[in-house]
């Protein structure tokens, strides 16, 4: 098992920025695919960011892609997503999600493993 902790959410004006973190622990992280993903109240889950195990590929969403920059570091477990320009339409729970299989995919269902989510609110 891995466990996967969300940190850095919280309130900011457009245009702000902010910070998540993804802390993990339990089974190796080195050789996990790393995503993120959000769900705003009454929407699915939807894809933000993926990373693969080594950090040498990244893919985004287009509605985040220039804003957003998805980073791990295998040293310390963590993968992070710095988000920039933030949009009242990025407001949404997000969350850390990590793979066992070493190709990075943008469908939810492909992720084994899941935080708790972190609140992003961005105002107006």
């Amino acid at each position: 098992q891995v466990q996967l902790v969300e940190s850095g959410g919280g309130l900011v004006q457009a245009g702000g920025s902010l910070r998540l973190s993804c802390a993990a622990s339990g089974r190796t992280f080195s050789d996990k695919v790393m995503g993120w993903f959000r769900q705003a109240p009454g929407k699915e889950r939807e894809f933000v960011a993926v990373i693969s195990s080594s950090g040498g590929s990244t893919d985004y969403a287009d509605s985040v892609k220039g804003r957003f920059t998805i980073s791990r570091d295998n040293a310390k477990n963590t993968v992070a997503l710095q988000m920039n320009s933030l949009k009242p339409e990025d407001t949404a729970i997000y969350y850390c999600a990590g793979r066992v299989v070493s190709i990075p995919t943008r469908r939810a269902q492909a992720y084994d493993y899941w935080g708790q989510g972190t609140q992003v609110t961005v105002s107006s």
